[in-house]
């Protein structure tokens, strides 16, 4: 485009050639995206990327690339970076107004293609450009679980698709030498992937409860390249560990049991359903997500053997969901069934939940564990002091403090609140009585306090607990195993081994990676 539309991308060519910022029928919502859009984001990804690769290689075609980059980022400029340093309050939070589409998802895309231009010798308005879009991006760390949040619009709302938050973090940290945006890139890396990959693998949607349990292949790859970049960043291998089992997604380490990729044609299917079925669609941007992925283990032989190792999946014991309204309820307590399971920035699992009153009472009953498990309240949080719930034995928990909706699409925000008390080992059932107020409780979430992922040939502990815990784990397989230890930060805590069962200790919120 020209003029004022300089830089921005038309998306629909009709069949005789002319371009359109909208499809023919028009699509209702419009998906045109002739301004700051995901497909801006993709195309700086794109042309970055393009420009470092050829500028060597075909200097002429490089120069063309690079004058289409300087025009989408004058677009960037214009129509996002303008308002630089802006914010915007949702449910009591203070978000950047300066991302792509509100989006760190779509944002983190343009940063991966800003660095690759910089790197390559971009002028300093991509440096510019680049340390502004990822500033914001590194406002969204510190979600649920320690992840970075990929909308703006959002407290709640996690999503596998364009989550490559981490992974530009890194990588920007690394050409602006800046280890503040390195930070929440770790956090994500080192405490809430973890977490993910023990209990679900990598699914398509927290809103915080796990309400899409789909996987896809972009999911999947940026996990591990969100790793990858964060290992090389900081020089830990057991980021680098940590994507060896990510990996194992693509080559049977998903709900169907399935190789995702195919290297006999080098598709790969665009994931697994809900219901454990694989889609076997094979979309262009699932066959270049699993083609990084692949290029990556090609790239890293001891990458590509922990992959395999981290192939189907044995047994999985992570973060369990307990539905709200699955309890015995006795007193003030109903059950609440909204007209939309979706609220505007987040959504109610199982499309309702529970509305307890002071001296309301409900108990669930829970599968008895081998561990103590933390237990996550998901609450509405709403502005004010809010209702207290009494969790016999383990504590209270308050649904106040949301603070101010701002430009929030509901009031209230759906969050999980951690109950004080573990459950112990062998508890099987919960019981949580009103005290003052009123609370709108969704789920609880219970975790072990060492989650573990056991596959083919691999196995992943993750720990919530505030203490180092001593574990014995069996690694699947005839040989001899090595178990290695990191604290969340990557940094190692110890290397232990054997054949057959052997211990480990499992650092204070760290993982083990033992294969």
């Amino acid at each position: 485009m020209s003029g004022p539309h300089a830089g921005n991308v038309v998306l629909w060519m009709q069949p005789d050639g002319t371009l359109n910022p909208s499809p023919v029928p028009v699509e209702t919502p419009d998906p045109s995206d002739s301004g700051p859009s995901y497909w801006l984001a993709r195309t700086i990804w794109a042309l970055g990327e393009g420009y470092a690769a050829f500028r060597g290689a075909d200097p002429g075609f490089a120069g063309f690339l690079r004058s289409r980059l300087d025009l989408a980022v004058a677009a960037l400029d214009r129509q996002v970076l303008v308002r630089y340093g802006e914010h915007q309050v949702v449910d009591g939070a203070r978000v950047p107004a300066w991302l792509i589409a509100d989006g760190a998802d779509a944002s983190s895309e343009a940063i991966l293609g800003l660095t690759a231009y910089v790197r390559a010798g971009g002028p300093p308005a991509a440096r510019t450009a680049l340390a502004r879009l990822a500033a914001g991006v590194a406002e969204m760390g510190g979600g649920p679980g320690s992840s970075v949040l990929p909308w703006a619009l959002s407290r709640s709302v996690w999503h596998a698709w364009g989550a490559q938050m981490p992974s530009a973090l890194a990588e920007a940290a690394t050409v602006l030498h800046d280890d503040r945006l390195l930070r929440p890139a770790v956090a994500d890396a080192g405490t809430f992937t973890p977490g993910l990959l023990t209990a679900t693998g990598p699914i398509n949607g927290l809103l915080p409860a796990p309400v899409d349990r789909s996987q896809i292949a972009y999911g999947a790859d940026a996990r591990v390249q969100s790793l990858l970049s964060v290992s090389r960043a900081t020089g830990s291998d057991g980021f680098r560990q940590l994507a060896g089992v990510a990996a194992g997604w693509f080559l049977g380490q998903n709900p169907a049991g399935a190789r995702m990729y195919d290297p006999a044609t080098g598709a790969t299917s665009d994931g697994v359903n809900g219901d454990g079925t694989v889609n076997r669609n094979s979309g262009a941007e699932s066959t270049i997500h699993g083609l990084l992925t692949m290029l990556a283990l090609d790239a890293d032989r001891d990458l590509a053997a922990l992959a395999r190792a981290a192939g189907p999946v044995v047994s999985r014991d992570g973060s369990r969901t307990v539905e709200a309204e699955s309890g015995r309820l006795s007193g003030p307590v109903t059950v609440v069934t909204p007209p939309s399971a979706w609220t505007g920035e987040s959504q109610w699992s199982g499309g309702a939940h529970l509305r307890v009153e002071a001296a309301g009472r409900v108990t669930w009953t829970v599968p008895a564990a081998g561990q103590p498990r933390r237990v996550d309240a998901v609450l509405n949080r709403v502005p004010g002091p809010g209702g207290v719930t009494d969790f016999d034995m383990l504590g209270r928990v308050s649904s106040g403090g949301g603070g101010a909706q701002g430009v929030s699409a509901a009031p209230g925000a759906l969050l999980p609140v951690r109950v004080p008390g573990t459950v112990a080992a062998g508890t099987g059932s919960i019981t949580a009585t009103g005290v003052r107020g009123t609370s709108d409780l969704d789920v609880l979430l219970l975790t072990p306090l060492v989650s573990s992922l056991v596959t083919d040939r691999a196995v992943l502990l993750s720990s919530v607990a505030g203490t180092a815990r001593h574990l014995t784990i069996d690694v699947p397989g005839d040989g001899a195993a090595v178990a290695r230890a990191y604290d969340a930060h990557g940094r190692p805590a110890g290397v232990t081994g054997g054949r057959g069962a052997f211990p480990v200790e499992v650092p204070a919120g760290g993982f083990v990676v033992a294969a």
